[in-house]
C-alpha cells in the first residue's frame, strides 16, 4: 500500500503536486481559520485527487471542526474520512487520528500539558499501523525557529506504548522530514509532513511511504 502524506497546506492544497498512491493522509491545518469557504474549497481539492481513500485529521487552524463539528464535517463533504479520536481500517491497515496538541495560542484542539492531554493519548489503541496527530511528539520534528522543542512528552509515551509502524504529524513547519531509527521508539517511522514552510509557502514535497 502506498501512503501519500501531507499536512499544513493552509489553503494552498491546489498549488501542491500530490503524487499518486492508494491512501492520502492529511495531518491538519488545511485552512487558516476553518471558515466554511476554506473547508469547502479544501474538500473540493481533496476529492479531485485520485487516491481511492483520503484521510483527514484537523489541526489547530481548522477551528470549525471544534466549534461547529457537525457543520464542518458537512462542509468537508463526502469521500473524505475524518478522524477525531477514532480509527479506520483500509485493506487491513489500521489508521488512528487525533487532532489535539499542547496549548498553543488561542487556537483549536488545545489542551494543557499533563493529565488533560495524556487522557486523550490514552484513547489510542494498540494494534494500529498508522497514528496521525496534528502535533509532534517531544524531541522529534518539533524544533521551532527559536530553538524550542515544543512536542508533547505524553504523546511520545503513547507512541512507545502503541508502537505504530508510522507516526504522521505536522504543526511545526520547520520540522519537516522523515525520522527513522529514533532511540525513543526505533520501530516507528516518524513523519513531519508540513507542506508549508514558516512563511506559509507550499514548498515541501508530499512524503510517500510504502507499507
Amino acid at each position: 500500500m502506498r501512503i501519500v502524506i501531507i499536512s499544513d497546506t493552509h489553503n494552498r492544497l491546489g498549488d501542491v503536486t500530490v503524487p499518486d498512491g492508494d491512501v492520502l493522509v492529511h495531518a491538519g491545518d488545511a485552512t487558516f481559520r476553518g471558515h466554511r469557504g476554506e473547508i469547502e474549497r479544501f474538500g473540493k481539492h481533496m476529492r479531485a485527487l485520485h487516491h481511492r481513500t483520503k484521510v483527514f485529521v484537523a489541526g489547530n487552524h481548522d477551528l470549525s471542526f471544534q466549534d461547529e463539528p457537525r457543520r464542518a464535517r458537512t462542509w468537508l463533504g463526502d469521500g473524505i474520512v475524518y478522524l477525531q479520536d477514532s480509527s479506520v481500517r483500509i485493506d487491513g491497515v489500521s489508521i488512528y487520528g487525533s487532532p489535539w496538541q499542547p496549548e498553543f495560542c488561542d487556537w483549536a484542539f488545545n489542551l494543557p500539558r499533563g493529565i488533560a492531554i495524556a487522557n486523550k493519548w490514552a484513547l489510542i489503541p494498540t494494534g494500529i499501523d498508522i497514528l496521525v496527530t496534528h502535533g509532534p511528539p517531544a524531541g522529534i520534528g518539533d524544533m521551532t525557529p527559536r530553538g524550542e522543542a515544543v512536542g508533547c512528552a505524553d504523546l511520545l509515551s503513547a507512541v512507545k506504548r502503541v508502537q505504530p509502524k508510522i507516526h504522521v504529524f505536522g504543526h511545526i513547519h520547520e520540522g519537516y522530514g522523515v525520522y527513522r531509527d529514533q532511540p525513543a521508539c526505533p520501530v516507528t517511522t516518524f513523519v513531519n509532513a508540513s507542506t508549508c514552510n514558516g512563511q506559509y509557502e507550499p514548498v515541501n514535497a508530499p512524503i510517500v511511504i510504502d507499507i
